[in-house]
């Protein structure tokens, strides 16, 4: 048996585009003689559908849509994931459900059992949990169906139902699990274990697959994954790309080795798919972006490229009397090495007349940071106007560490519709620059060495107003990341001076945040999905001392 896992990537909301997408996919995989094509988790409608769900159309439709992909399955079985209703007399239930098309018609649907709610999850608003599993007969052999989060029962201690365990006393021959797992760094050797166990702990052999692409700010890296009942990998798909994973029962393919992926190098794919996804699937061809020399932009402009073509990647360099030559030359230096188009506007003519019209209302005032921020709104004023003429999406390029610490502009150089390295930190910002760079020189070296800053003002610099990086970061990950409180950060080594500082600079900058650009996510806890924090809170633990 011909069994092709498929890791799709749909567009949330396009029911009609993502059937017309899989029936295409399907006629290639008949010409294959595949026998079984497996969809990922809520295919037909993409994932996450949030509160497109509380709409009856949207779930109808959903239900119409499986329908008539099930007339492909008069020459090839499909298993998809879908939205399923039961709607009877005393209530409506919402499932994340498994629907088995064969012969034309839709023969089974089976439903998810355990609903995440953590992080970017929230099921458990939208759905109800299936009290039982479920299991299809394919040529005379048992294939038990799991959702995503089903197969997590052994990684989680709050659930009380294990669906693989239930389903292997009803003696199943395979296991299936069709997902939606978002990316994190490092998270596909957890996900690639979990595989590994849960076939050799319930000695049944596994058919992993897992949707592809960005979905806002959340990325899915795809892969799809077969294991024997031993636990012993013998496929493993290429991951961001929709290429599907053919298995033959009748012909195992031999045990292969897993080789831990390269950090920097799935995070720049992630962020590159992240940032065409987005780009694409709201309409954009061409993305904008600010180029102040600096690291970061750099490293945006990069990305940019990757995701969508050198043609498609607009710089604009705006140098102010702060600006120093070498910024400016790396500029232009970085947009001839990606070969983008750089245009040039120099924002001294604005900033001063800025200045003149407000000097009666300054009078007697000291220039402070009032007068940083201008030119940083100037500039985002620049970007947003020439989006708005060209039609061009506008990327941010601020980092981590400054949006955690407020070290970024409202209505400045927060401006934009995609942050794309918003869930990157500054540390991390240099080792995927060096990365790129690995082959040949793609960000000049003059944006990695120099100190950073955002030249605001003379001589400035950003550890005027900040520790050094490597300190800010640990402190940064430790507080947002693992949840560390302020006495656990000291005892990691750092002085309470500098952690007491930085936790209140991340709490009181909050409000920022929340008017931030849309970020796509890459950690375990990103801001903007799945981060929920108060912008008005006061919390200070009980045995907190003052410093």
């Amino acid at each position: 048996m011909k069994i092709a896992l498929i890791p799709f990537n749909p567009i949330v909301g396009d029911i009609r585009g993502n059937i017309k997408k899989m029936e295409k996919i399907l006629e290639k995989l008949v010409i294959q003689k595949i026998d079984l094509a497996v969809f990922p988790e809520l295919a037909v409608c993409g994932y996450p559908p949030r509160d497109l769900l509380d709409k009856p159309a949207f779930v109808e439709d959903n239900q119409k849509a499986v329908t008539k992909l099930a007339k492909k399955s008069k020459k090839i079985k499909i298993l998809t994931g879908c939205v399923d209703l039961i709607d009877t007399k005393n209530s409506k239930k919402i499932f994340n459900a498994a629907a088995y098309l064969c012969d034309g018609e839709i023969k089974q649907i089976a439903h998810k059992t355990l609903l995440p709610t953590y992080d970017v999850f929230d099921e458990d608003r939208y759905f109800s949990a299936s009290k039982s599993t479920c299991y299809i007969n394919i040529n005379n052999k048992k294939f038990g169906i799991t959702i995503c989060e089903d197969l997590w029962f052994s990684h989680f201690h709050k659930y009380k139902i294990d669906p693989v365990k239930e389903l292997t006393r009803q003696g199943i021959d395979y296991l299936i699990n069709i997902s939606a797992s978002p990316f994190e760094e490092g998270k596909l050797s957890t996900r690639i274990d979990l595989i590994k166990n849960t076939a050799r702990k319930n000695n049944i052999p596994l058919f992993y697959v897992n949707q592809t692409g960005g979905n806002d700010g959340i990325i899915f890296d795809g892969g799809a994954v077969f294991a024997d009942n031993h636990g012993d990998l013998h496929a493993l798909s290429q991951r961001f790309n929709e290429t599907p994973l053919i298995i033959d029962t009748n012909s195992i393919p031999e045990k292969i080795s897993r080789k831990k992926p390269n950090s920097c190098e799935e995070i720049i794919d992630a962020l590159a798919l992240g940032v065409h996804d987005y780009t694409k699937k709201t309409g954009f061809k061409k993305v904008l972006l600010g180029l102040s020399g600096g690291i970061d932009s750099a490293l945006t402009a990069a990305l940019a490229v990757k995701a969508l073509g050198n043609e498609n990647v607009i710089g604009v360099s705006m140098p102010s009397i702060f600006s120093s030559e070498g910024s400016i030359t790396d500029a232009e230096k970085l947009a001839e090495n990606l070969n983008i188009e750089l245009l040039h506007i120099p924002i001294k003519p604005m900033f001063d007349c800025f200045l003149n019209n407000l000097s009666p209302h300054f009078k007697n005032k000291k220039q402070d940071v009032t007068e940083e921020n201008l030119q940083a709104r100037i500039r985002g004023c620049i970007l947003m106007a020439l989006s708005n003429k060209h039609g061009y999406l506008l990327l941010t390029t601020g980092n981590k560490s400054e949006l955690a610490v407020g070290y970024c502009t409202l209505y400045g150089d927060m401006c934009g519709a995609l942050a794309v390295i918003s869930d990157v930190f500054k540390t991390k910002i240099y080792q995927l620059s060096k990365y790129i760079n690995r082959h040949n020189e793609i960000i000049p070296s003059g944006s990695i060495t120099k100190p950073p800053s955002a030249e605001l003002k003379y001589n400035q610099t950003d550890q005027d107003s900040l520790p050094e990086y490597h300190i800010l970061d640990g402190i940064l990950k430790l507080y947002i990341e693992d949840h560390k409180g302020f006495y656990e950060i000291i005892q990691s080594g750092f002085s309470k001076e500098t952690v007491y500082k930085i936790i209140q600079l991340v709490d009181r900058t909050e409000y920022k945040r929340k008017q931030a650009a849309c970020g796509l996510k890459i950690s375990k806890k990103a801001f903007g999905e799945g981060r929920r924090i108060p912008i008005v809170q006061n919390y200070i633990p009980l045995d907190h001392c003052a410093i």
